[in-house]
């Protein structure tokens, strides 16, 4: 299993955000408690007055055979990566506005596992796809889009480019002989949370190096 907490960096992005003249707070919560969720989505609109862009990004990711997989991490991996978009989307919801987006951050594996022990993720990431489907046909009446960004290996904490693992995907797996980096991803969010995007919804777009290809 995999998860990684790092309220340091939170605020340390939020520090640089205010030196720049931007406006930011930190905040944080356990994504599978429903409770803090929807909390750290009030504080966030006692502090803004609203919310114009949702982007779940929180995951959980365990790897194991399917006859060798505890239920714990089912759970687990549901209620991070599944039941805490639902329940961050509805919230959020109760302040949102025509023209707001919500963007939720999926995986490739959605689309292709090319190792064993990755069927559960790889099922709570497919999930996303229904869901957001969905959601883009409930909201856009609204005037809310919803889309979902699908990241292949990306050099993270969680998946390091310098890994044995990630230098099999880089030789054998990958079009690109390359991680990506965690700024080509937030300039795809970035994109589908602009003006430019707004014709475009119920999509899962693909960010992966070739590694669906």
């Amino acid at each position: 299993m995999t998860w990684v907490r790092r309220s340091d960096e939170a605020d340390r992005v939020a520090e640089d955000a205010r030196a720049l003249g931007v406006r930011a707070i930190a905040l944080r919560a356990d994504g599978a408690d429903a409770e803090a969720l929807v909390g750290a989505v009030e504080r966030t609109v006692e502090a803004w007055g609203g919310i114009d862009v949702l982007v779940n990004n929180a995951g959980f990711a365990a790897m194991a055979p399917i006859a060798e997989f505890p239920l714990e991490d089912l759970d687990r991996t549901l209620a991070l990566n599944l039941r805490a978009v639902f329940v961050a989307t509805q919230a959020a919801l109760r302040h949102m506005e025509s023209g707001g987006r919500i963007i939720t951050i999926g995986s490739c594996n959605a689309e292709r596992v090319p190792f064993a022990g990755g069927a559960v993720y790889a099922m709570s990431k497919a999930a996303l796809v229904g869901l957001v489907k969905g959601l883009a046909r409930d909201l856009g009446p609204r005037g809310i889009t919803v889309n979902n960004v699908q990241p292949g290996p990306i050099d993270t904490e969680m998946n390091p480019a310098d890994s044995d693992f990630a230098e099999i995907l880089r030789s054998q797996v990958l079009a690109l002989p390359r991680y990506g980096a965690a700024e080509e991803v937030a300039a795809l969010v970035a994109y589908l949370a602009g003006p430019e995007a707004g014709f475009v919804t119920g999509a899962s777009l693909t960010i992966d190096g070739g590694f669906t290809a």
